[in-house]
């Protein structure tokens, strides 16, 4: 499969520049939840890569792991408000279409639960 074939290299050339940047610089402010995420992730679950603010078509995804087609958001308050809402059901509608599964988890939900974050993830790419 080429680089233009490939399901989560669709960005449109035009903004592509922008994603990369604004993905790199999110890599560099990472939320407190978001941290923790991915250092359990390197951690607890070594056998699988991950990468962190992945574009993926005009998204950044918080984590990706392309080889199971997985997609994991950290979504803090702002996820809360009707209009973000719909905006995440649009991103897990493009995601879904382009084979990715995408899973949801508050910074609530990481900060206090992480063993069960990890387990979830887990389950899903041992399945």
């Amino acid at each position: 499969m080429s680089k233009k074939d490939s399901p989560y290299m669709m960005a449109s050339p035009d903004i592509y520049p922008i994603l990369k940047a604004n993905a790199r610089k999110n890599r560099g402010e990472m939320t407190l939840a978001e941290s923790l995420l991915w250092d359990c992730l390197k951690a607890e679950i070594p056998d699988y890569h991950f990468r962190r603010q992945h574009v993926i078509g005009d998204y950044i995804a918080d984590f990706a792991c392309l080889s199971r087609q997985l997609v994991i958001e950290v979504d803090g308050e702002y996820h809360s408000t009707d209009e973000q809402q719909l905006q995440d059901e649009a991103r897990t509608e493009f995601l879904n279409k382009r084979g990715f599964y995408v899973m949801r988890f508050t910074n609530q939900e990481v900060m206090n639960e992480i063993d069960n974050v990890i387990e979830t993830i887990e389950d899903f790419l041992n399945e």
